[in-house]
């Protein structure tokens, strides 16, 4: 999709790119070559330039075409970018300024690294720079400013969050939410939200109980890895707006699920408190 995409062009806005697909420049190499009648020969010579630019940018960061696209647009770079995305969710011990970041799951669509308050969460800064892309939800708000904030450090990825893509789609809500309306099924970990996840580390850290450790962990590698299905899912409905639905479409994945299992008597035990408590 990025290299039949104009919009990062100055001058070019949704409506100019349009009239360039429905003439049949579907393609850089194709404006390139021809010049359309209802483009001016100097802004044509402005354009090929751009282009070529662009063609040199796609070996290498995707910080060109993240700087470039208009944020709600940023669905576009991932195919191209795709084997170097994280799909990357946070929790933390609260939403105090005395909260602290508890676990991380990075998922890259076949492997999953959890970095674990206390154990391992120092290895986070220099595991991810092997990635160019971050793939969250509402991560803009919180997950990366979280993290910059308490490792003291700037992640350069180019960033999409799928808080804004999903909204632009009519999808508005929390993660959970947009699962629920995308069809996607948390199974034991229905109900499950970032309250409990705060409830699960306060367990383990009064009790030592790892069951409620890994029960966490399971909950934070769900959220990371739904984020490539999600991610997917946003990416293919954009495209119906374009002319490429038929040949770009992408096979809606199916999470590669790696780590510990939740302790389901733990967790219901907590989700009936949970319900008790917010019902009196």
């Amino acid at each position: 999709m990025l290299t039949r995409t104009f919009i990062h062009l100055q001058g070019i806005g949704n409506r100019s790119e349009q009239e360039l697909w429905h003439s049949g420049f579907h393609t850089w190499d194709e404006l390139i070559e021809s010049r359309p009648p209802f483009i001016s020969p100097a802004r044509w010579e402005y354009y090929k330039d751009g282009l070529a630019e662009s063609r040199r940018r796609l070996s290498a960061k995707p910080s060109f075409f993240s700087k470039t696209l208009p944020a709600r647009e940023l669905w576009r770079i991932f195919p191209h970018f795709r084997p170097v995305t994280a799909y990357l969710d946070i929790e933390t011990s609260g939403l105090g300024t005395s909260s602290y970041i508890t676990t991380i799951a990075v998922y890259d669509g076949s492997k999953t690294r959890v970095y674990v308050q206390g154990e391992n969460l120092d290895d986070f800064p220099a595991d991810i720079m092997e990635y160019d892309v971050l793939v969250t939800y509402n991560g803009k708000t919180f997950d990366v400013p979280v993290i910059e904030q308490y490792f003291d450090m700037v992640l350069p990825q180019a960033h999409i969050d799928l808080r804004y893509i999903l909204n632009s789609l009519g999808f508005k809500g929390g993660l959970k939410k947009c699962e629920q309306m995308l069809g996607l099924d948390r199974g034991d970990l229905d109900g499950v939200d970032g309250y409990t996840a705060v409830i699960l580390w306060n367990t383990y850290r009064e009790t030592g109980n790892r069951k409620a450790l890994e029960t966490l962990i399971a909950y934070n590698i769900r959220d990371s890895a739904n984020l490539e299905t999600l991610m997917v899912e946003a990416f293919n409905r954009h495209l119906q707006a374009t002319p490429f639905y038929a040949t770009l479409k992408i096979p809606v994945p199916v999470p590669v699920i790696s780590g510990p299992e939740p302790d389901l008597e733990l967790l219901r035990k907590l989700l009936d408190r949970q319900t008790s408590f917010l019902r009196y």
